[in-house]
């Protein structure tokens, strides 16, 4: 294990710095608006601030955390913010969506076909699992494009979601119209409808930016 001048670990045991700092903001432990010190950070993860300099630096361009005057603080949730990200992902999911009913082969149609049945199979109040079902459907969809640059496009655009970890599948009714929906995306591409299944992703994205617009306002009213 890497160690600094004064023998502190420039790595924590579990995983970088990076990663772990990443988790808890992901997760909520780190909210919105918290300071982010390297002083305190090294000292929670036994480091020394060398890495943690550098951990900050790679959220900030992830977009996860943002500079206010010197210091560094988790980056706060914003409805604008919501809404820009979600238009660009409703572009890059219907492309998907078209990309998917044309060039898939029969793997990635068994991959997809896997994927639904067991979306089917979640429990209906596990909204963890759910969101972990639904992640890899659209990972599948996104591959089954075959292209490398809106496949990564839709994985850096997955990060900023990440910042907002309450799903979208909790919210009542959703899992039943989502399980529609992708019933309806996976015929679709099988049968190589394009246009069909574009808007049949898109309008999935566009039901999905509006309840997470509805949660926000939920979270910043006044309780």
């Amino acid at each position: 294990m890497p160690v600094d001048q004064d023998g502190a670990r420039e790595e924590p045991v579990g995983g970088s710095v990076y990663e772990r700092l990443r988790a808890d903001i992901v997760s909520g432990a780190e909210a919105p608006g918290d300071h982010l010190g390297e002083a305190a950070l090294a000292e929670r993860y036994g480091v020394s601030r060398t890495p943690v300099r550098e951990a900050l630096r790679r959220l900030e361009q992830d977009g996860l955390v943002e500079r206010v005057g010197r210091q560094m603080h988790v980056r706060m949730h914003r409805p604008e913010e919501i809404l820009d990200i979600y238009e660009v992902r409703i572009i890059l999911e219907e492309a998907a969506g078209r990309g998917a009913a044309q060039r898939h082969t029969a793997l990635d149609l068994g991959l997809l076909t896997r994927a639904y049945e067991d979306m089917l199979a979640v429990d209906p109040v596990d909204h963890a699992e759910q969101a972990r079902a639904n992640r890899l459907f659209h990972e599948r969809l996104r591959n089954a494009s075959h292209s490398p640059t809106l496949i990564d496009l839709l994985e850096r655009l997955g990060s900023h979601l990440q910042r907002y970890p309450q799903t979208t599948l909790s919210h009542p009714g959703r899992w039943a119209e989502v399980l529609r929906e992708t019933e309806e995306l996976l015929a679709a591409v099988r049968e190589r409808r394009a246009d069909d299944a574009a808007r049949i992703a898109a309008d999935h994205m566009k039901a999905a930016r509006d309840i997470r617009l509805t949660m926000y306002a939920a979270e910043a009213s006044p309780r």
